[in-house]
């Protein structure tokens, strides 16, 4: 299923039954529709727009452009952004240093496109957050190797809020039985063991296992009938 909706003329394509949401950043209509298709090969869900500025919007971090327009996007789950790095108005690092310092969307891994293979505008993007620099043209198998990853990266956030809940929960029932023993009365056992001065001397000084031939009362018979 395919929901194809427009917004001030532009196209956004969204598909409502994959897993992975990418948000995908490209002035290049050609560019875009490649890698719209690529994410669609590789089943993700993909919303499309054509500047940083836009997929602000789409995030809610653009306060200027929420205040001017009223027809804004959904602001729906994104999993991972894709945006290039050359685009006029706001480039990709800027894109990436406004989601970074975001404490909502800091966490979503952001990829950088690029048709140059500049090592320090790589390195830059990298030391921001970036996770990982794709050099155009992109190719299936770099799509497949993000959402790899993207992936593990979700199911593993899943299972670590998964433990988090089970230790919480374990935690709770062990206050709760520490509580239940703090309140109990002493048992039996604790009962027994503190007993009087006389009687804890004869049971440290009575032998392991004592038997009818060390009694007084046998002693004495033996030796009257010797």
């Amino acid at each position: 299923m395919r929901t194809t909706e427009k917004i001030d003329g532009y196209d956004l394509s969204t598909s409502d039954t994959e897993e992975v949401h990418v948000l995908a950043v490209d002035d290049s209509l050609v560019d875009r529709k490649v890698i719209e298709r690529l994410l669609r090969i590789s089943s993700c869900k993909v919303t499309a727009v054509d500047s940083g500025r836009r997929a602000l919007q789409y995030l809610g971090l653009d306060e200027e452009i929420q205040k001017k327009e009223t027809n804004g996007f959904d602001g729906l789950k994104v999993d991972l952004i894709i945006t290039d790095y050359c685009m006029p108005g706001m480039t990709g690092y800027e894109l990436l240093k406004k989601v970074k310092e975001s404490s909502a969307f800091r966490e979503i891994p952001v990829v950088i496109m690029s048709s140059e293979n500049v090592i320090a505008r790589i390195d830059r993007c990298l030391e921001k957050g970036a996770e990982d620099f794709i050099v155009k043209p992109v190719k299936l198998s770099d799509v497949k190797r993000i959402i790899d990853y993207t992936t593990t990266e979700l199911r593993e956030g899943e299972q670590r809020g998964a433990r988090a809940r089970r230790r919480g929960i374990n935690k709770r029932k062990q206050r709760e039985g520490d509580d239940d023993l703090s309140s109990s009365p002493p048992s039996t056992l604790s009962s027994s063991t503190s007993s009087s001065p006389s009687s804890s001397i004869q049971s440290a000084t009575a032998p392991l296992s004592p038997s009818t031939l060390d009694s007084p009362t046998r002693r004495l018979k033996m030796t009257s009938s010797e």
